[in-house]
């Protein structure tokens, strides 16, 4: 099963009634990592009035949010929504205010979180991690055509290939696919391949 962070460390900013609005983003796998990361915003903006954030994690299925002063529900719980409703994991996204002096009421602030959150998530964009086995094939020369034929057909990533008596091509390819993708490679190369399973991550596809 897979799931989807962002892919980057992202900020963008924008004015709403002379309130400064900066919303930061950034990909995180531990609540120690996410808290380190509010701190560092709060540490570059101490005057700011306000560094609201919500982070979203899969461990723990840890969900955690804060106004930061501003009234009850319309900072934290819009960014969180916004992260939620993207689909997004593994991620904390903090929002700095600069008070401008004009109040926008509950629906402006609302609205100018969880624009400001969705305007970093847009920047920082977001990319699919699929569980996936890292494997070694190992085979005669006189079948490296086939084997390099058979990869794309299941997805597979190549990330080296090592040429010695033998070619050895090592490759991502998503859990789903290494037993059809092992019995394609068997079946081609008429059972002369040997595959090893070399570990099991989440990676990019």
């Amino acid at each position: 099963m897979g799931y989807k962070t962002v892919k980057q460390r992202s900020e963008a900013s924008f004015t709403e009634k002379k309130s400064e609005f900066i919303g930061y983003i950034a990909p995180v796998t531990t609540e120690e990592q996410a808290v380190g990361f509010i701190n560092e915003i709060r540490a570059m903006h101490r005057k700011a009035t306000h560094n609201c954030y919500a982070y979203v994690l899969r461990e723990n299925n840890t969900l955690r949010h804060s106004d930061d002063g501003e009234p009850g529900g319309t900072a934290g719980m819009p960014i969180l929504e916004v992260l939620t409703k993207s689909g997004v994991t593994d991620v904390v996204c903090v929002v700095t205010r600069y008070f401008g002096g004009i109040l926008l009421g509950t629906g402006g602030l609302v609205h100018a979180y969880s624009k400001g959150a969705s305007l970093a998530l847009e920047q920082a964009g977001i990319l699919t991690m699929e569980l996936a086995d890292y494997i070694s094939i190992k085979a005669d020369y006189t079948f490296y055509g086939i084997i390099s034929g058979i990869l794309p057909q299941f997805e597979a990533i190549t990330e080296n290939t090592e040429y010695t008596d033998c070619v050895e091509i090592f490759a991502h390819v998503k859990c789903e696919h290494t037993k059809k993708l092992t019995e394609a490679i068997i079946d081609k190369c008429s059972g002369k391949a040997e595959i090893t399973e070399l570990s099991r991550a989440f990676r990019e596809f």
